[in-house]
């Protein structure tokens, strides 16, 4: 039999399991969306230290800059250009290194919008344009 004042708790824990399911997905797929923006982020970032290290070199179009390039690069592949580091011309034939930081902004449920960043670096060598070792 039924002992009286127990009816509906069975639906009682249902409810408690079903909500307790709900947030946890919900907390997994905000930590999904976190995983996919830093790796954006990283490629981004990745994309415009690599564009804007030949740059400082070789201004071949008068009208971009490395800091041009970088924040052109960071963009087309979904991220927004925080800092570029050594993204000056220098025409000399010295080794230079250009380090960028990149952000994505995204907007997680229940804690509004937020951003990850990634930090990128690439080297160039001008003699090695020439085909030098």
């Amino acid at each position: 039999g039924t002992v009286i004042g127990e009816r509906g708790s069975i639906g009682i824990v249902l409810v408690a399991v079903v909500g307790l399911l709900a947030v946890l997905a919900a907390a997994l797929g905000g930590a999904a969306r976190v995983v996919a923006a830093q790796h954006t982020a990283q490629v981004a970032a990745d994309a415009a230290a690599l564009a804007a290290a030949p740059v400082t070199f070789r201004q071949a179009d008068p009208t971009e800059t490395a800091l041009m390039a970088a924040g052109r690069l960071a963009a087309a592949n979904g991220g927004r250009l925080i800092d570029c580091s050594g993204c000056v011309a220098d025409p000399s034939w010295r080794k230079r290194v250009v380090e960028v930081t990149v952000a994505v902004d995204l907007d997680l449920p229940g804690l509004g919008p937020s951003s990850v960043s990634a930090v990128a670096a690439a080297e160039f060598v001008p003699v090695r344009s020439l085909g030098f070792p």
